[in-house]
C-alpha cells in the first residue's frame, strides 16, 4: 500500500512546467490582441482630436459700450430684434376721496367771555343764518366790561368839564397855563380809556349803545351754514377763549379730496376733468375739475392732496361721505414694448437698442405704468428706434 501512495508525486511534478508554458503563452496572446484593438480604434481618436481643434464661430464682440453679433453667431437665431410701436393712449387714475367742507367758509364759535352757557338755541346739524342766536351766556367779564365802560365814560365827562372851567380861568390869568394843560392831558387820557372800553364791548360783541347792560350774553351766528360740530351743552362753564364750543360750516360749496400716490403726480394738474362717483348716488356722476394740487407729500403715506370743488346748493354732498375719483388724462403716445425686453439690474431698468445692423447699445429707460405684458416707455428710447425684444439676457451675459 505504500508503494502505490508514493507514485503519484512524481507526475504532477513533471507537468508543472507545461502549465506554466500554457499561461505565458496565453498572456502574449492577450497582450497581442489588445494591441491590435489598440491599432484598429486609434484612427477615430485622432479624428475625434481633430474635430475638437476645429475653429468656434465667435459669439459676440464688445466694442467699448457697443455689443456687435458677427454674421456666423448662433445668437441671430435666438434674437428677436423689432420696433416698438406707438400707441394712443388716455390712462384713467381711479382713487378713493372723502367730502369736506370748504376751509374758507368754515368757522369754529370762540365764547368771546367766560361764563355759564344758560341756554344753546341750536342742535347738531341745525342749519342758521348769520346774525341767529347760539346759545345765551351769564358772564360776570361781560358786567364788568359795562361797568369799565361807563366809569371811563364819566371820567371823559368830569375831565372835559374840568378842562372848559380852566380855560375860562385862564383868560382871566386867575390859572397858570400848566394846569390848562393837565387839565387837557386828563381829558385825553379819559377819552383814551374809554375807547379802549367800548372796543372791548365790540369785540365782545356787543353794541356800545346798548341801552341794557346786563350780564347775558347773546353769543350770534357769524355766517350762514350748518352746525356741523357742537362741544358744549347748556349748564357748561367756559373759561378758556381758545377752545371751540362749536363750528359752523357753509356746504353751498364743498371739496372732494383725494390722496394721489407719490408715483403719478404728474399725472394730476389744475384745471383736469374729474368724474366722482358716490356710494349713495350709484346713478349719477359727478363732474368737477381739479380746483388745488397741494405743493406739499405728506410725509407719512407719502400721498399729494388733490382736492375738487363742487356746487352744493342742495346739499346732497356732506362732509365725511367716501367717493371714488376718475381723473382722467388728455391723450398722447406712448412707446409700448414688450416686458421680455427690459432687463432689470438693481434699480435700473434697461433695454438694448439696435444702433447699426446687429450692433446694441444698452440703454436705461424710464416707465410710465404696465400694460398687460407691455409697459409704456416715458424716457429713453425715441420713436423708430428697434430693440431687443427677446433674448436680450444673452447679451448682457
Amino acid at each position: 500500500m505504500s508503494d502505490h501512495s508514493a507514485t503519484p508525486t512524481p507526475f504532477r511534478s513533471s507537468r508543472l512546467p507545461l502549465v506554466l508554458v500554457g499561461l505565458v503563452a496565453g498572456l502574449a496572446v492577450g497582450i497581442a490582441g489588445s494591441w491590435v484593438i489598440s491599432g484598429a480604434q486609434r484612427p477615430e481618436v485622432v479624428r475625434a482630436s481633430i474635430a475638437a481643434g476645429a475653429e468656434v464661430p465667435v459669439v459676440l464682440t464688445r466694442v467699448g459700450d457697443r455689443i456687435v453679433v458677427p454674421p456666423n453667431s448662433p445668437l441671430r437665431t435666438r434674437l428677436v430684434v423689432e420696433e416698438p410701436t406707438m400707441k394712443e393712449v388716455s390712462r384713467t387714475l381711479v382713487l378713493p376721496a372723502v367730502v369736506e367742507a370748504d376751509p374758507t367758509r368754515t368757522v369754529k364759535v370762540l365764547p368771546p367771555v367766560a361764563g355759564r352757557v344758560i341756554d344753546l338755541k341750536v342742535q347738531l346739524g341745525a342749519r342758521v343764518v348769520e346774525g341767529q342766536e347760539l346759545a345765551v351766556i351769564d358772564s360776570s367779564d361781560l358786567a364788568q366790561a359795562f361797568a369799565d365802560e361807563e366809569k371811563a365814560r364819566s371820567t371823559v365827562k368830569l375831565t372835559k368839564q374840568t378842562l372848559d372851567r380852566l380855560i375860562v380861568l385862564e383868560k382871566a390869568s386867575a390859572i397858570s397855563v400848566k394846569d390848562r394843560e393837565q387839565a387837557q392831558s386828563d381829558h385825553a387820557q379819559a377819552q383814551s380809556e374809554l375807547e379802549r372800553a367800548q372796543s372791548r364791548l365790540r369785540a365782545i360783541g356787543v353794541r356800545v349803545d346798548r341801552k341794557e347792560r346786563s350780564r347775558l350774553l347773546s353769543l350770534k351766528a357769524p355766517i350762514t351754514g350748518s352746525v356741523i360740530d357742537l362741544q358744549v351743552a347748556p349748564g357748561a362753564f367756559l373759561n378758556d377763549p381758545t377752545a371751540g364750543i362749536m363750528t359752523l360750516a357753509n356746504l353751498d360749496t364743498v371739496w372732494v379730496t383725494a390722496n394721489v400716490p407719490e408715483k403719478d403726480i404728474s399725472f394730476v394738474f389744475t384745471g383736469q376733468t374729474v368724474n366722482v362717483a358716490f356710494a349713495s348716488y350709484p346713478d349719477k356722476v359727478f363732474s368737477g375739475k381739479v380746483l388745488f394740487v397741494s405743493d406739499v407729500i405728506e410725509p407719512d403715506t407719502r400721498r399729494n392732496k388733490v382736492r375738487i370743488a363742487f356746487d352744493n346748493s342742495d346739499k346732497a354732498l356732506k362732509p365725511n361721505m367716501f367717493a371714488s375719483a376718475r381723473f382722467v388724462a388728455p391723450s398722447i403716445m406712448r412707446i409700448m414694448v414688450p416686458n421680455s425686453a427690459l432687463l432689470m439690474t438693481n434699480d435700473r431698468t434697461s433695454v438694448f437698442v439696435e444702433v447699426a445692423s446687429w450692433a446694441f447699445e444698452r440703454r436705461d429707460v424710464e416707465i410710465a405704468y404696465q400694460e398687460g405684458a407691455a409697459v409704456a416707455i416715458k424716457s429713453g428710447l425715441q420713436p423708430g428706434e428697434r430693440v431687443v425684444v427677446k433674448g436680450g439676457v444673452r447679451l448682457n451675459d
